[in-house]
């Protein structure tokens, strides 16, 4: 997790929410050339989806969700593990999701807005999508019983043995 420097007073706030230099010192090298923004209610989840090309950085406009990255590198030691974070548009922090992660979140509010930065331009064909609630990664969603609201596309994500690591 990546918390942004935030400058308020009483008009509200200014924050720099990328700058390529601060993250080259932090280790994270890649070149971000698309952004994207989602807006979902409440009980939406999407995810998981992949591509082996792309790295993201993630975070919270507006609303919360429960963000979610696994590891699914071929050969990595920590395979199919998983880690969340919630991300709440005031807390001014990020997620960065390296390549090789598979990526999913539920949003926890109603309109939550999450921007991402993107490492490589979009292209269906790359993209793999594992279904969200595979055993074999067993990622416990804050659901409280609730079924979440998919995508027909995310609906249809195949289960980790029937989908080769990236």
């Amino acid at each position: 997790m990546l918390r942004l420097d935030v400058f308020a007073d009483d008009r509200g706030y200014f924050k720099e929410v990328y700058s390529q230099a601060r993250y080259h010192d932090l280790g994270i090298a890649d070149e971000f050339v698309q952004d994207n923004v989602s807006c979902s209610q409440r009980g939406v989840l999407r995810g998981l989806h992949g591509d082996a090309r792309m790295a993201k950085l993630v975070q919270a406009l507006a609303g919360e969700a429960f963000d979610v990255i696994v590891d699914f590198r071929r050969g990595s030691p920590t395979f199919l593990k998983w880690e969340a974070i919630v991300l709440r548009a005031g807390e001014h922090t990020q997620v960065y999701v390296p390549r090789g992660f598979l990526h999913g979140f539920l949003a926890l509010a109603d309109n939550t807005m999450l921007l991402y930065k993107q490492s490589a331009l979009y292209d269906k064909g790359s993209e793999i999508g594992v279904a969200w609630d595979d055993p074999s990664i067993g990622i416990d969603w804050p659901l409280g019983g609730r079924t979440p609201m998919l995508s027909a596309k995310d609906g249809c994500n195949s289960s980790v043995k029937d989908v080769a690591p990236l």
